[in-house]
């Protein structure tokens, strides 16, 4: 069991496959891109396999999230799917995606096992896209979620990201076209994890601005604060059910009491919180030859690491610093 000294116990598993990315969106990374990972400081499919085995079947790990970078750009994702699917107790898999890469793999994914995607979304203009993502590429990531759709991945949830003078008004088309789709939108505040540290508190569009801008045109009902449980989206019923929103309030609403994930980076150290300035090594202990190498020293080194978890992530906290390392290397 994934234990900290605050009570909370870890059972969600954030796996970052890759530090790549094929957009270049404004609130993650430069357009130039990043000094990317070299391949021996990877671990390899074997490697992820097998650190998801030992925390599933000795931390107690019963859902597993597939991030990036972007996740897609793994050449052997859907086989590390497949050898996840395999274990016994079985994890509920889901994969975040920026979408690109969805209408050629969707459909093997689902076969190999994944259970439904995330996949971002901040726009329904293609200009606007651009300008986020500086990448042309909005109609790959509108036909990468009807795939995800029809491939059964569902719910099929979209992540948008609202950003200031951009598309801070389109929450309520949005929210529309989820609807009549069949997604399921959250909208994400912007949160400092952008590797040029360019972030703002002031200024940023927070989850009481959404909310206002979306009652302009729907009814929402707050969902049962039971049903939340430690999910980090607050959930509205639009205009009665059954259709869904919800808002992840990282920055001015923080979740951290009911926290119940321990991250992996794509070079093999666990991160008990996406904001933690520390990191702890699995992967020299996992290519350690002694026994250092063995799953049960392994599962000791991740139940100390998460033993130190922190109270919160220091959002709420005005004078808080940026993480050394960009969402892209760390895993959403």
């Amino acid at each position: 069991m994934l234990i900290d000294t605050f009570g909370r116990v870890a059972t969600d598993l954030r796996v970052s496959l890759t530090d790549r990315c094929n957009l270049r969106c404004t609130y993650c990374m430069p357009e130039e891109g990043l000094q990317w990972l070299g391949k021996s400081d990877l671990l390899t499919d074997d490697e992820i396999v097998r650190l998801v085995t030992i925390a599933v079947t000795h931390l107690g790990i019963t859902e597993v999230r597939f991030t990036g970078g972007e996740p897609l750009l793994r050449p052997g994702l859907v086989g590390i799917v497949e050898r996840v699917a395999a274990l016994e107790p079985r994890p509920q898999m889901s994969l975040t995606t920026n979408g690109i890469g969805l209408k050629r793999t969707a459909a093997a994914l689902k076969q190999a096992g994944l259970d439904r995607v995330n996949v971002s979304l901040d726009t329904l203009r293609p200009d606007v896209f651009k300008t986020l993502t500086r990448r042309d590429r909005h109609r790959d990531v509108i036909d990468g979620l009807a795939a995800a759709h029809e491939a059964g991945l569902t719910p099929v949830k979209i992540n948008s990201v609202l950003m200031p003078g951009l598309n801070e008004e389109e929450a309520p088309d949005l929210l529309a076209w989820a609807v009549e789709h069949d997604y399921e939108l959250r909208f994400i505040e912007q949160m400092p994890l952008d590797a040029q540290h360019g972030w703002k508190r002031e200024g940023m569009v927070t989850a009481g601005d959404i909310l206002a801008s979306l009652r302009t045109r729907f009814t929402l009902t707050a969902e049962e604060s039971a049903e939340r449980g430690s999910a980090p989206a607050e959930r509205w019923l639009v205009d009665g059910g059954p259709h869904r929103v919800g808002v992840i309030a990282s920055v001015t609403r923080p979740f951290c009491a009911a926290c119940d994930r321990t991250r992996l980076t794509a070079d093999g150290q666990v991160r008990t919180c996406l904001f933690a300035r520390e990191e702890t090594d699995l992967r020299a202990a996992l290519r350690s030859q002694g026994p250092e190498g063995e799953d049960e020293n392994i599962a000791r080194i991740w139940k100390l690491a998460m033993w130190g978890k922190k109270a919160g992530s220091g959002l709420d906290d005005p004078t808080f610093l940026q993480p050394d390392r960009p969402m892209s290397a760390i895993g959403g």
